[in-house]
């Protein structure tokens, strides 16, 4: 195989920070050691070839939860589409994405879990599909259309997995719809991430749900009641569980940069730094669609036509990164603990995907001093120089 050693950088991940060297050979890291090589205490083997990254930050390859498009397309418009959003976000350090599909027609949907089937077989950087409708609060539904959203049923969850065949990696699910907490549990029962979100749920019956399996909540603080002094609401209940991770949206749009500080003081190794990106995401201002609702971005700002309502974001990975630590002052580490080894750890993958150490998949970002990115290898393979 062809080995590849990326040597004189500092080395960032969820452990922290430390001057080294990488050993990639073909889709894993091989090794990893100390100093700058070949003259550092961990002396590293011969390799085809030696990039020297004096001055950059290496992390391991970002993983994106929720994410619907990029690079003027939309994950729900088919493969080649696909293919296009993803190419825009691999260039912007995300090595892994599930592809977060809108409330749509059931037919259309059960069509769109068949594309992302056929791609997670084709790709290994396509984790699966995440569906973030139909079972949505209609009071909550942001930029989903109401025509299309449902109550969850025994009957549309079966024909959901069917669909799926396997690739379904979470689903959005509103408790306090009928039938919800019975949904919960029959599409973990599948293996499937329940995320708690876009919901009018209060305090209790977003633990219901935790106790009935859900283990993550859908970009925390929109669309979901905020905190209330005598109505915690479901984010204090997602904070009070060690066992819920949050996704956080942060592009200072979304969520002021104080109230991220207070949500990674909140719940310490729990944050997921998403994009929620819609096809705008890496591309120019101007008119767009996610689902079948027209969509105007002005400023980078993304809002449903005519009205105040954020219809997801432009954002992409490296500049949640950056925002994390430059405008919001999280941790380093922390920030890039959130953008690789947490939502690894969602995904159940945490065994092979977000550190860097010997054995761990060959994702790969470099860094310059301003944190933006230069190159990426997303499973042993460079897609941005």
């Amino acid at each position: 195989m062809t080995t590849t050693l990326l040597s004189g950088g500092r080395l960032l991940d969820a452990d922290g920070s430390r001057h080294g060297w990488v050993l990639l050979e073909g889709d894993r890291i091989a090794a990893t050691g100390l100093g700058v090589a070949p003259s550092g205490s961990d002396a590293p083997p011969p390799a085809a070839t030696t990039i020297d990254l004096t001055g950059r930050t290496v992390t391991p390859g970002f993983i994106d939860l929720h994410g619907h498009g990029g690079g003027g397309a939309a994950y729900d418009n088919g493969p080649d589409e696909i293919r296009q959003a993803l190419g825009t976000h691999r260039a912007h350090g995300t090595s892994r994405s599930v592809i977060s599909l809108v409330a749509n027609p059931l037919d259309d949907v059960v069509a769109s879990l068949g594309v992302v089937a056929a791609l997670c077989e084709s790709d290994p950087t396509v984790v699966g599909a995440h569906l973030e409708g139909p079972f949505l609060a209609i009071g909550r539904r942001g930029a989903h259309s109401p025509e299309f959203l449902r109550d969850p049923d025994e009957a549309t969850v079966a024909t959901l997995l069917e669909a799926g065949d396997g690739c379904i990696r979470q689903v959005t699910i509103a408790p306090e719809l009928p039938g919800a907490l019975d949904a919960v549990r029959q599409f973990v029962a599948a293996g499937v991430v329940v995320a708690v979100g876009h919901t009018e749920a209060d305090e209790y019956l977003a633990r219901a749900a935790f106790e009935a399996g859900a283990t993550l909540v859908t970009h925390i603080f929109n669309a979901m009641p905020g905190i209330h002094h005598r109505d915690p609401g479901p984010i204090v209940a997602g904070f009070d569980n060690d066992s819920v991770t949050l996704e956080l949206v942060l592009d200072g749009v979304h969520v002021h940069p104080s109230v991220a500080q207070m949500i990674f003081r909140a719940a310490p190794h729990r944050v997921a730094l998403v994009t929620d990106a819609m096809a705008a995401a890496g591309g120019q201002d101007g008119y767009y669609q996610l689902g079948s609702l027209n969509v105007t971005v002005q400023n980078g700002l993304a809002v449903l036509n005519g009205t105040q309502t954020i219809a997801g974001s432009t954002l992409t990975q490296d500049v949640a990164l950056r925002t994390a630590v430059t405008v919001a002052g999280i941790d380093e580490a922390r920030a890039v603990e959130a953008l690789t080894r947490t939502p690894a750890c969602v995904l159940g993958r945490d065994d092979e995907w977000g550190s860097l150490a010997a054995g761990f998949a060959a994702d790969i970002v470099v860094l310059d001093e301003e944190w933006r990115t230069e190159r990426v290898w997303a499973n042993g393979v460079e897609v941005c120089a």
